[in-house]
């Protein structure tokens, strides 16, 4: 087990479910830049590349090698204008995605000073595992936590009942 300190209660029930479903042996490619949860993976021993920034909505091209067994998009699908096309495109067998859950009292997030910084989706659960299915996978396990802010207020206090988070395992039909 990772001896670290975790950045949040995110990573460390992340890295549980991908423990289950994902062995070392495996080749990982993790959609997005290179990040603290990926390095937790290295540390590891996990075998894990990462892309480079590029669109992900305009070129697929990096999940259509076979170099790869899973593919992980840990919050990364909601910054997507069209996430169907690069699930769809994805040549590995395995794939573990998180998404934020779309929350009653709270409006999506926005960034209005970084436009990567923007989600252009926020999911119920059922409308991800439709859109998975869709592109071509078979869910085989799936659960929703929640990850609370150490705040003050109406909503950090509904965010301690309310799952923030849907994480999937799925393989390819």
């Amino acid at each position: 087990m990772y001896e670290g300190k975790f950045p949040d209660k995110r990573y460390k029930h992340t890295l549980a479910f991908l423990q289950e479903v994902v062995t070392t042996e495996e080749k990982i490619l993790d959609l997005g830049i290179s990040n603290p949860f990926s390095e937790i993976l290295i540390n590891l021993n996990y075998s894990v590349t990462n892309t480079q920034g590029e669109d992900l909505d305009v070129n697929t091209s990096v999940v259509k090698t076979e170099n790869f067994d899973v593919i992980t998009a840990f919050q990364i699908l909601e910054h997507l204008v069209a996430p169907f096309n690069v699930l769809k495109d994805i040549k590995a067998k395995k794939l573990l995605a998180s998404v934020p859950l779309k929350l009653w009292y709270a409006s999506s997030y926005k960034s209005k000073t970084n436009e990567w910084d923007r989600h252009y989706h926020e999911f119920e659960d059922w409308q991800f595992d439709w859109l998975l299915e869709k592109a071509g996978w078979q869910i085989m396990k799936k659960e929703k936590f929640t990850n609370p802010p150490n705040k003050i207020g109406l909503r950090p206090f509904l965010r301690r009942f309310s799952p923030r988070y849907y994480l999937v395992y799925a393989e390819r039909k």
